[in-house]
């Protein structure tokens, strides 16, 4: 387990367990900013938080793209607080361990947990979580989201997912798609083309990023999903062919790709998003307070620059439209999780 502490710089989840979750939020979100947007000239600052640190726990290594995002958000949020924002790592077990220790703290609005799009995965990996994700944590906003693009080889005589889906068939199980961590984001999209359109692309599991791009560069796997911005030097410099991203529609970060959806993959809609949560036993002020907060930080020019640099677009929900996202989520990763036969091996 990796614990380090800096100061920052720039079961399933079922329909009826997203009813507790909204229950729980009660009217936080009515009484808070709309998402993203300032509250106009006069409106009331949102009461202070408790003396003392705040905390934003991050369940993975320093130096990722959730830790990238804890700081973007803990520099902006101190000085709207005028607290001190930390950062603190606390990684294992696919993120696992930090929400453990989020879940069991002080529901006083001084701890947050910031997670990925694998948060909605882990009810279907690991069978004994060590907390109930519905009810031990309360999701706060949806900070930002973006989707992953489809790569392949040039090498491949496809420059289309209608080419790929159709030579994918032509050659079943011999085209093979390489997946940096078994049930990623990456994965479950691997797999859902898959189901989705009646092919058989292998997936072939590496230990992070750099061994999955590394081979597909090299042509060993002939197709990748990846960070869209990271792609583009690749794209552009014809040592990878963008055919597709994940989203259901296209990305103002590059327009020219198509979504996967309008080759006719009928629901394939995936992005790779960031969220803040707080423990389960928050009061609905304080919740409100803290999305309040939030809200300001992302509405800033300079949070919101910097996060489409990274091929991101900020969302900055209510509490209750990121609960209902996340349990939708959840329930969609169940769904290729076990149509797919995926496990995390514990």
């Amino acid at each position: 387990m990796s614990h380090s502490t800096s100061t920052s710089s720039i079961p399933s989840i079922t329909p009826a367990a997203a009813l507790l979750w909204l229950a729980a939020l009660g009217t936080a979100g009515v009484a808070c900013a709309q998402p993203a947007t300032p509250p106009a000239a006069g409106t009331p600052a949102a009461q202070p938080l408790p003396a003392g640190p705040v905390r934003i726990v991050v369940p993975f290594a320093p130096g990722g793209s959730t830790d990238v995002m804890a700081r973007i958000i803990a520099q902006r949020l101190g000085d709207r607080v005028r607290q001190p924002v930390l950062v603190e790592n606390r990684a294992g077990a696919n993120g696992t361990i930090g929400a453990a220790h989020v879940a069991k703290s002080a529901g006083d609005g001084r701890t947050l947990l910031l997670v990925q799009a694998g948060y909605a995965s882990n009810p279907s990996l690991f069978r004994n979580l060590p907390y109930d994700q519905a009810r031990d944590l309360l999701p706060l906003t949806n900070l930002a989201s973006g989707p992953l693009v489809l790569v392949v080889h040039p090498s491949l005589p496809v420059r289309s997912v209608k080419e790929l889906i159709a030579l994918a068939r032509a050659k079943p199980g011999s085209l093979n798609v390489g997946v940096p961590g078994t049930g990623s984001l990456n994965h479950l999209a691997a797999e859902l083309f898959n189901l989705n359109t009646g092919i058989r692309m292998t997936s072939v599991p590496y230990k992070g990023t750099g061994g999955a791009l590394a081979d597909v560069l090299a042509g060993n796997v002939e197709a990748y999903y990846m960070n869209l911005v990271l792609s583009q030097p690749y794209v552009k410099s014809g040592k990878l062919r963008a055919i597709g991203v994940t989203s259901a529609n296209r990305s103002p970060i590059a327009p020219e790709i198509p979504a996967i959806a309008e080759a006719g993959v009928r629901d394939f809609d995936l992005t790779t998003w960031f969220g803040l949560l707080v423990p389960g036993t928050t009061p609905r002020d304080v919740l409100g307070r803290v999305h309040q907060d939030v809200l300001q930080v992302l509405a800033l020019p300079d949070v919101r620059e910097r996060l489409a640099s990274d091929g991101l677009t900020v969302v900055g929900d209510t509490p209750e439209q990121f609960a209902a996202f996340v349990a939708a989520e959840t329930a969609k990763a169940a769904r290729i999780i076990k149509a797919a036969g995926i496990s995390a091996g514990q």
